[in-house]
């Protein structure tokens, strides 16, 4: 230790009675801004509620995407909603009012059968669904308390 501890505090001290009043005031006035905006950060850190109002929005939005994204390939990849590389159905249209019908028919367990085929090949966008349907039912039953 080549300094006296107190010499140095003293000669800091001494830098700051050189300082003008202006000079002070101003790094006063820094101070206080960068106070201001540490609080506002922590404030905002320690706000759960709205951070996990922004999380849960985020993670709809996630979710309606993935699901748009869904549905749109359910329809290309659907012989009723047009197809890949212009499938129509059959000729008989047979899917068509079998599917439209109601009966309980082939149709909609064919429906079915693609839909099941469709989520196990997308495993993520299946779960992000879910996830978004989930939410959606245990937000409506905390809401209702």
């Amino acid at each position: 230790m080549a300094e006296d501890p107190r010499e140095v505090g003293a000669q800091r001290l001494e830098d700051e009675q050189d300082k003008s009043a202006e000079q002070l005031r101003a790094e006063i006035e820094d101070t206080r801004e960068d106070l201001g905006e540490t609080v506002e950060a922590l404030a905002a850190k320690t706000d759960v509620k709205s951070r996990a109002r922004e999380k849960a929005d985020e993670l709809k939005r996630t979710a309606v995407a993935k699901k748009d994204e869904l549905v749109s390939k359910a329809k290309q990849s659907s012989p009723i909603g047009g197809g890949e590389g212009g499938q129509a159905g059959p000729a008989d249209g047979a899917v068509a009012t079998t599917a439209g019908s109601g009966n309980g028919g082939g149709g909609v367990g064919a429906s079915v059968e693609q839909l099941k085929t469709k989520a196990q090949q997308n495993p993520v966008p299946t779960a992000a669904v879910a996830a978004f349907i989930g939410g959606v039912a245990c937000g409506r039953l905390i809401g209702r308390r």
